[in-house]
């Protein structure tokens, strides 16, 4: 028989996201509204290891809906990846009468609370916030949806320069290991090309791509790369290479680097957070643990950490090829 849940604790791992915020008050204010009591831990896991906590209620958390961060704060704690670290963490929780978790970042964040979970029997419930909207289990993540609206802005404003005085520009997004950032603003801002980790086009492929689009008249260009490209060390290298090869471009690099992740949230991404976080205090409520709540097909649905862990959310394909065709 399920353990009562009385106590849900809450927290915000890894890189921060738009939309956080509007997660920790739907926990709170769910938990309020279930009669259950919140306690939030600051810095995630280090929080956690450190007995840094606070208790919320409804009123806590009154007026961050629109805020971008965390109030929570967030950290990456290499003590948590050790028995000793995550010891400290389960004493912690149990001096907080914390019965169950819900826990809010990336994969990551995932990883750590399916070791803790298995290791002291705390029931956690995880929930997607990152705006590289790399997780398996969910068609997107707290975050992603603001970070591309941020993109789009720029890249909208760096377009009216490069048109103005002719020029190339190479903007750089985030997205270490996932292309999506880079491949949907490169669509939706009108990218000459998109460079990104999951397809590796090769240099040949672009310097084809940039003299094909000076052969059509256009007097300047937007190449959108995600920071994980493959085809040069960074984005500084691919801006040298085609200006040793293509002299009649001006070329100039723009680095947006975390500027995407400040910001408010988007109302799809308050939205999102709010959806998710009450479904994951209710989910514990009912006896659930070791899973991962997700938007799939605009429901929310429920993925093991297991199987989230291991699957992949895979590129759309079919927008390289768009872009390819109204690059013309």
């Amino acid at each position: 028989m399920a353990k009562e849940i009385r106590t849900i604790g809450v927290m915000t791992s890894g890189g921060d996201a738009p939309g956080m915020n509007a997660a920790i008050r739907a926990v709170a204010r769910a938990c309020a509204y279930y009669n259950v009591k919140c306690i939030g831990f600051y810095r995630g896991y280090q929080g956690m290891i450190e007995g840094d906590y606070c208790v919320m209620n409804a009123r806590s958390v009154r007026n961050i809906i629109s805020q971008g961060g965390t109030i929570l704060k967030s950290a990456r704690s290499e003590d948590f990846r050790t028995p000793e670290g995550r010891k400290k963490a389960a004493t912690h929780l149990t001096e907080a009468g914390v019965d169950a978790m819900v826990l809010i970042g990336g994969d990551g964040t995932f990883r750590g609370g399916q070791i803790f979970s298995q290791e002291y029997e705390i029931p956690v419930i995880g929930v997607p916030g990152t705006i590289d909207n790399d997780i398996a289990g969910t068609n997107f993540t707290i975050g992603y949806d603001t970070a591309l609206n941020t993109v789009i802005d720029a890249i909208d404003k760096i377009r009216d320069t490069a048109s103005s005085h002719n020029r190339l520009f190479f903007i750089e997004v985030m997205g270490r290991d996932a292309g999506f950032i880079a491949l949907n603003s490169g669509v939706g801002a009108g990218a000459e090309e998109i460079l990104i980790p999951e397809e590796d086009l090769g240099l040949d492929r672009l310097l084809e791509s940039l003299k094909r689009s000076k052969r059509s008249g256009k007097s300047s260009s937007i190449v959108v790369v995600s920071e994980g490209d493959k085809i040069g060390k960074n984005v500084y290298q691919l801006a040298d290479y085609v200006t040793e090869n293509l002299p009649d471009y001006d070329v100039r690099v723009t680095v947006l680097g975390h500027m995407q992740r400040g910001g408010s949230p988007s109302c799809f991404d308050r939205t999102l957070a709010s959806r998710l976080c009450v479904k994951a205090v209710e989910l514990l409520l009912d006896g659930e643990k070791n899973v991962m709540v997700g938007l799939i097909n605009n429901k929310v649905a429920t993925t093991s950490f297991d199987d989230g862990l291991s699957g992949t959310h895979e590129i759309n394909k079919e927008l390289l090829r768009i872009s390819d065709i109204l690059s013309t």
